[in-house]
């Protein structure tokens, strides 16, 4: 499947630019090539903070952040794929771009990969329980307390 996305995509990628460039013209296609690459490596910076400022907000108003960190990844991913020159990627990049496109793209990926992590955490769980040796050192027995009086303040 991957070898297949890999040799697909550059092939698709070429003949809609072809078809592009017949229809618009040869510059104009290149111009908008060029022109989409440029937009996206600015949106590439501002999804980049704003997904960080995002989680982080999250986080201190203690909230769940995984909502977050995968919407600003989405846009992260949505401004790389404006950088990829070709217009297949362009149309795909602009489309996570928006937040409704984004919301539905969160939801296909929580749909269809909840239950494989779900069961990748219970199974980690499982391993990760045993063979771990002995307990913790009890740490109080070689903690000690300061007292300001022996210390002589």
């Amino acid at each position: 499947m991957f070898l297949l996305v890999l040799i697909g995509v550059p092939v698709l990628e070429v003949f809609v630019f072809i078809e592009v460039g017949h229809a618009i013209g040869w510059l104009l296609a290149v111009v908008l090539l060029f022109g989409t690459s440029i937009v996206g490596v600015r949106l590439l910076r501002i999804q980049g903070r704003s997904a960080i400022e995002r989680v982080s907000l999250a986080v201190s108003e203690r909230r769940a952040p995984a909502v977050a960190a995968i919407d600003g990844a989405l846009g992260f991913l949505g401004a790389a794929l404006l950088v990829v020159p070709g217009f297949v990627t362009d149309v795909l990049g602009a489309l996570l771009m928006f937040p409704p496109t984004r919301t539905l793209a969160r939801r296909w990926i929580s749909r269809h990969y909840t239950g494989r992590v779900m069961s990748y955490v219970a199974t980690a769980g499982r391993f990760a329980s045993r063979g771990r040796g002995s307990p913790p050192a009890d740490v109080d027995s070689t903690a000690f307390e300061d007292d300001a009086d022996q210390l002589g303040r």
